[in-house]
């Protein structure tokens, strides 16, 4: 890519300061996957790209460059969407950070990338945000080429081992999952609590095998919330 690229539609990742002046820019497009652009003169008093260039806003940027890293060259709002707050906003940096840490460069998703606007959507209708999160972790484990067709578990009982994956037992008691609650969790059904709670512990482990032993910055922040919240209820 050594052209400027045409407008391209994109959302911001993370964003971390970058020599005096400048920042650095994880951003997710439509038409190259994750791109790494250095944002000159960002951190300038005035500059109008330091308000444009926010997490969760639909954006038209242009950039180039040879290497990995591109410079960005032009960005402008295309959709302002509205603020999340509270737990969605914990659910779309929590999203953020698996996009920002499990894509490669330059590899274009367009197919996650409507997954992660209408993760979005469900965010600001405030939808079962868990549900919307753990359809938004099955698009990105299957894009990662991790993700088992659930639909043949065919068998009453099945467990996750992290050396074997999915498998089935003989016996309820070694069991983490039923048959029945693998083929929901394909299908995106969650009517049921028990299906939800089965579908957070196997989206945990199969992404926990992509992210390796470095924790995530925001569950921590989830976490943190979580406890400061229960604490001024107590």
């Amino acid at each position: 890519m050594n052209s400027r690229t045409e407008q391209v539609a994109a959302f911001v990742l993370h964003t971390r300061p970058y020599r005096e002046t400048s920042a650095l820019v994880d951003l997710f497009t439509l038409e190259y996957g994750k791109v790494s652009v250095v944002a000159r003169g960002v951190r300038r008093p005035g500059s109008t790209l330091r308000h444009t260039l926010q997490p969760f806003s639909v954006l038209a940027v242009r950039f180039a460059g040879q290497s990995e890293l591109k410079t960005l060259h032009q960005a402008e709002l295309a959709e302002l969407l509205p603020s999340l707050s509270g737990n969605a906003l914990m659910c779309g940096l929590y999203a953020n950070e698996l996009l920002e840490r499990l894509l490669q460069p330059l590899e274009a998703t367009p197919q996650l990338f409507l997954n992660y606007k209408v993760l979005l959507n469900d965010l600001l209708q405030f939808h079962d945000h868990e549900v919307s999160l753990r359809l938004f972790e099955q698009a990105l484990l299957r894009e990662l080429g991790s993700w088992r067709d659930l639909s043949r578990c065919q068998q009453p009982y099945y467990r996750y081992d992290p050396v074997h994956g999915i498998r089935a037992v003989a016996e309820v008691s070694s069991a983490h999952f039923t048959g029945d609650q693998l083929r929901s969790i394909e299908m995106g059904e969650y009517t049921d609590p028990t299906i939800k709670k089965a579908a957070k512990y196997l989206m945990r482990e199969l992404l926990k095998e992509q992210l390796g032993d470095k924790p995530l910055r925001s569950r921590e922040l989830f976490q943190s919330r979580s406890k400061g919240r229960k604490g001024e209820s107590e």
